[in-house]
């Protein structure tokens, strides 16, 4: 009898054996997967809690000391800064009044210099004629 159902039973109930323990198969995996994820969270969390924080902390008191030291050397290089250009200024004032004393000098010594020139050269036309 090829149409009997009773032949088709067995390898039905065999199917179906096998469907309900694939079922568990997945199940069983899904849990052990979900198991095995919360215990590398608790194990991240844990070494974050233990070694990443404080190396945060570290980080951000070595941080706060950089920006406190910049401020200082940004502090100390404007003062720097203005007392250099002060003195540039004042050497230029003082070169400047060097130039003008020195100019004024320079022309009074050339002027006298000249007027002995003069004389000298008039005493000896003078004694040239005579």
């Amino acid at each position: 009898m090829p149409g009997d159902i009773n032949s088709l039973a067995v390898p039905l109930w065999i199917m179906a054996a096998l469907s309900i323990i694939e079922a568990l198969v997945l199940i069983a995996l899904a849990i052990g997967g979900y198991l095995m994820y919360s215990r590398v969270m608790t194990l991240v969390n844990e070494l974050e809690t233990r070694h990443v924080a404080p190396l945060r902390e570290q980080a951000e008191a070595i941080l706060g000391d950089v920006k406190t030291v910049t401020a200082r050397v940004a502090q100390q290089t404007e003062r720097v800064d203005h007392a250099i250009n002060g003195t540039i200024d004042r050497v230029d004032e003082t070169a400047a009044r060097v130039r003008a004393g020195m100019h004024d000098r320079v022309s009074q010594a050339a002027g006298v210099l000249r007027g002995i020139r003069a004389v000298i050269i008039a005493l000896l036309n003078k004694e040239s004629h005579a």
